[in-house]
């Protein structure tokens, strides 16, 4: 009982940030844009040509998944399967969202830290209900 009341509670701040993605992509976008670029020029061509690049589709993609997996890791069976897809789209939204590394200015970069870290401990949260043993 203890566990699943803590899935829900972990899967609370994907469901939630998924739908508010979802309504109003624009944020997500342009924050997300500069690293998708980047990586797509990297692998661009190397890509099936099915596979989207537009940072807006991207970005709503990620927010579905992230939905899915969140009321996936809360209410169904397939938890641990939510849980490990969760942790792995956190990954480029961390780095996307978060280059605490990127700012001179010590109150951006603190608070980018912090979301960063913040974000760290998720996946570290994801993993443990991922590879729990039920």
């Amino acid at each position: 009982m203890v566990r699943r009341l803590a899935r829900m509670m972990l899967a609370t701040v994907f469901v939630l940030s998924g739908i508010d993605t979802l309504r109003n992509p624009e944020k997500q976008v342009a924050t997300a844009t500069p690293w998708l670029e980047k990586a797509i020029d990297k692998v661009g061509d190397k890509l099936p040509e099915k596979v989207p690049t537009d940072p807006t589709t991207l970005v709503r993609l990620s927010a579905g998944v992230k939905v899915a997996a969140g009321i996936g890791l809360a209410f169904t069976p397939m938890h641990r399967l939510s849980a490990i897809v969760l942790a792995g789209d956190l990954v480029p939204t961390t780095l996307a969202g978060h280059p605490f590394w990127q700012f001179e200015d010590k109150a951006v970069w603190r608070q980018q830290r912090t979301h960063f870290l913040k974000n760290v401990g998720l996946i570290g949260g994801l993993i443990i209900a991922g590879f729990e043993k039920s």
